[in-house]
């Protein structure tokens, strides 16, 4: 449940007062946004499992369904055989849409199989064509990328303005990174890329009043990062050993969060469900 609560006027843009939760588990992983008062010395954080575990439920039966009746294709085929399975499912009237789970094995080419999925069922967004739609100024894209476009409906449900403002984007990648700088542009924030080839990133981050972090690079970016009050999103997620955690890893993100919520106006919070 999203709830809103009285706005602050800080930096320029309007922000509840104590923290609210969204989450989005799909994927089994969820993000708590945290917003800080002018009182508060550090970001306050409402962990929201309870509603992440009622939209699994939910789903769960419908999976389930969906599995049987269309089936998986098993993780060790050929590119052949996924291309053949990908065509069908295009010539399907009973399948909608189509997610190709990236990344694919070594022995397939990424490239060939998104491109053989019909741009009308590529509901992942990541269609070639789908892409240059995103890209183009005016283009409607049928799918957008969906954890970018979180991004952006986090933003928009916290009333953080994004027209504007300098926006910097960590990672290039296909499936976060370049397609949430797209959409910041569209929404005419000045946008800026940094990579694995860029020189003094931490000069960049200190000018960003938002920054969206996916490089998978643990605890990369730290306070001394991040321009006071500015909004941060951490969409990165690596495992690292950990020998007190039940499974032998935990995820960690791109931000160093005991750091960083102690300059952010706002910022989320990676969470494993």
């Amino acid at each position: 449940m999203l709830r809103h609560n009285h706005l602050n006027h800080r930096n320029g843009s309007y922000l509840p007062r104590p923290c609210v939760s969204l989450r989005t588990t799909a994927s089994g992983r969820s993000f708590t946004l945290s917003i800080r008062s002018s009182s508060s010395l550090s970001a306050i954080v409402i962990n929201g499992k309870a509603e992440g575990k009622k939209i699994r439920d939910d789903i769960k039966t419908e999976v389930s369904r969906m599995k049987e009746s269309i089936g998986v294709v098993p993780e060790d085929s050929s590119e052949e055989e996924v291309l053949r399975s990908v065509s069908g499912f295009n010539d399907d009237p009973c399948v909608h849409g189509i997610l190709v789970q990236l990344p694919l094995p070594s022995n397939m080419n990424e490239l060939n199989i998104l491109n053989a999925v019909s741009i009308e069922k590529d509901v992942d967004g990541f269609h070639p064509l789908n892409i240059g739609r995103l890209a183009m100024r005016g283009g409607k894209p049928l799918f957008v990328p969906c954890t970018p476009k979180g991004c952006i409906e986090l933003l928009r449900r916290y009333n953080i303005g994004i027209k504007g403002k300098r926006a910097v984007v960590i990672g290039r990648s296909n499936i976060v990174g370049m397609p949430a700088a797209l959409l910041l542009q569209r929404e005419d924030a000045t946008v800026s890329i940094i990579h694995s080839k860029t020189e003094n990133p931490e000069e960049i981050t200190r000018e960003a009043d938002i920054l969206i972090s996916a490089a998978g690079q643990p605890n990369m970016v730290r306070g001394s990062w991040i321009k006071p009050g500015a909004v941060v999103i951490d969409v990165g997620t690596k495992r690292v050993e950990d020998s007190s955690a039940p499974c032998g890893f935990r995820l960690v993100g791109d931000v160093c969060y005991e750091e960083a919520c102690k300059v952010a106006s706002a910022i989320s919070l990676f969470l494993v469900v």
